[in-house]
């Protein structure tokens, strides 16, 4: 049994944390001491907290990386010098032989005080290009690993590995009775999950209640609607159940899918490509982010994996014609899932993150 430590950080989304949820209880049981260092008050304080609370949680200031003008531009540079500085703090306190970063704004200052504390820095990337916070934490990168093979063309040949996807255990171990159960339902329809990420999609809510009677005469739905975002005028309607977000849940909700709908997040669809789960992805549009999850549709397009309805033409008529191709195209899809390349496992990743510790 090793006797180390290993710092964990990434967040902002759930995407950015699920990676991580996915290695904690391999490093645990190889005996790593494993720390996370988080925001103060993002979405990953409390995944961590929750699920591993033997795990210390280390909050820190960190400034958001923004692409439009804003004044906090001027003023978040500071937080981040601050967050630097409480990192290094712990890089002392810890002694870490590595850390793993998944990126999100929260990482910068974790990476930058790694480099500082001489402690080798290992990136993470799930999408096609690498993001802004990943941008900036390569130079401090002892390896960065990708997800897509065509992220490579970004990044330096002599630092960089594409590794496929991860997925996490515990999505394996779903029931589709306990999904039933969660919400239920019956045998009698088809179950269609609706899902817009951990913060909700608007378009995706409205598009899916828009044609709610319609979708009923055929599915059940299981909607993930984001926080603050169910309607309680339909908590009774039969066959439709809303969540707004779900952890543990999770894995018994996507076995009792027949078809999802879904934004488009690395992690995510590939979730759904293991569990071979016919999709419609409706990524988010350029004009709300940097286009990634455009290029994740676009690719898994390609591979016969799903189908992609463009947020630009979401329309009432647009969504219902959509789930019909879906439907038409199930038989097909699965076939190109089940020639897919298996993802790696959790353990595979921490042989591959933990070749790096000094």
């Amino acid at each position: 049994m090793k006797d180390k430590s290993i710092i964990l950080t990434g967040g902002g989304t759930a995407g950015h944390v699920s990676l991580n949820e996915a290695i904690i209880p391999t490093l645990l049981q190889e005996g790593y001491k494993v720390h996370y260092i988080g925001s103060q008050d993002g979405i990953e304080k409390e995944l961590i907290k929750n699920a591993f609370p033997e795990v210390p949680y280390h909050e820190i200031s960190s400034g958001k990386l923004r692409r439009y003008f804003s004044m906090k531009n001027f003023t978040d540079p500071f937080r981040v010098l601050a967050g630097v500085a409480q990192a290094f703090s712990v890089m002392r306190k810890v002694k870490p032989t590595v850390v793993f970063s998944k990126g999100g704004f929260v990482s910068v200052p974790v990476v930058i005080a790694a480099k500082l504390a001489n402690v080798p820095v290992v990136v993470h990337e799930s999408d096609v290009t690498p993001g802004l916070a990943n941008k900036l934490a390569l130079p401090f990168a002892s390896h960065i690993f990708t997800v897509f093979k065509e992220t490579m063309q970004h990044l330096p040949n002599d630092k960089a590995t594409c590794t496929g996807s991860i997925i996490r255990q515990q999505l394996l171990e779903g029931s589709k009775a306990k999904g039933l159960a969660l919400c239920r339902f019956d045998k009698s329809k088809k179950v269609l999950l609706v899902m817009g990420g951990s913060l909700g999609s608007v378009v995706l809510n409205e598009a899916l209640r828009d044609n709610l009677q319609a979708l009923l005469k055929d599915f059940q739905i299981i909607h993930l609607c984001g926080k603050g975002n169910v309607d309680e005028t339909l908590l009774e309607v039969p066959g439709y159940k809303q969540f707004d977000y779900v952890t543990d849940e999770l894995p018994h909700l996507l076995y009792a899918a027949d078809f999802v709908v879904s934004r488009a997040g690395s992690n995510s669809i590939f979730e759904f490509l293991v569990l071979r789960k016919p999709m419609l992805l409706i990524p988010l549009s350029a004009a709300k982010s940097r286009g990634d999850q455009i290029l994740n549709a676009r690719i898994f397009k390609k591979q016969g994996f799903a189908h992609v309805l463009e947020e630009e033409a979401l329309t009432k008529d647009s969504f219902m014609r959509s789930i019909e191709d879906l439907i038409r195209d199930e038989t097909q899809m699965i076939d190109k899932m089940l020639d897919a390349e298996p993802p790696k496992t959790p353990g595979e990743m921490v042989t591959l993150i933990t070749q790096y510790e000094k």
